[in-house]
């Protein structure tokens, strides 16, 4: 009955409720970084699946676009970005989740540590680190997602420009600034 005295009192009930509270914000910050990656995730697949209408009209009537193969290694090579990409959101989706579930423990242990030995503390502060570190690891998966990303849109904006070149005409081709990413100082030719 010790220390069900200890946590009577109102200065230990607080700093308990108020370690508590720490966990509780890496929850709602889980909970926020799960949402927007299912978001990311759901993107993707339709993407997957425009690039494979795409692809799979393009295989029939080959004979129809005379930049066939320009378009089948476009479309290939944002399938196989795609495809890493959504492997990348699966890893750092499974991270945020590992690290939700580890700040409910830190929660629980806190509240438990308090209720019974306050020597054991440093369970609540390891199971806080280790969920911090899941959300670090599941950041740095969403950091290299958003640059592949980046990249296929860079490839795909490449081939519109080729496709836009050779169809607009010589009087556009030669009054435009370069191409679509002259100001990240790429010129395309």
């Amino acid at each position: 009955m010790d220390w069900l005295a200890r946590l009577e009192a109102p200065q230990n009930a607080l700093s308990v409720l108020t370690a508590m509270i720490t966990p509780a914000v890496l929850i709602s910050a889980c909970g926020a970084l799960i949402f927007s990656t299912s978001t990311r995730m759901g993107r993707v697949i339709d993407r997957v699946r425009v690039l494979s209408e795409r692809f799979e009209q393009l295989a029939k009537h080959p004979e129809e676009d005379d930049m066939f193969e320009e378009r089948r290694t476009l479309i290939f090579t944002q399938l196989d970005r795609q495809t890493s990409r959504a492997r990348l959101l699966q890893r750092a989706m499974l991270s945020f989740y590992v690290a939700l579930s580890i700040f409910v423990a830190t929660s629980v242990a806190i509240a438990i540590i308090a209720a019974v030995a306050m020597s054991f503390t440093w369970i609540a502060v390891g199971l806080g680190l280790l969920g911090a570190f899941f959300m670090l690891y599941a950041s740095v998966l969403l950091v290299i997602e958003s640059r592949m990303a980046l990249g296929a849109i860079m490839t795909e904006m490449d081939f519109v420009w080729k496709v836009s070149k050779k169809y607009a005409g010589q009087e556009l081709v030669d009054r435009s600034t370069g191409g679509p990413f002259t100001w990240l100082g790429k010129k395309i030719g």
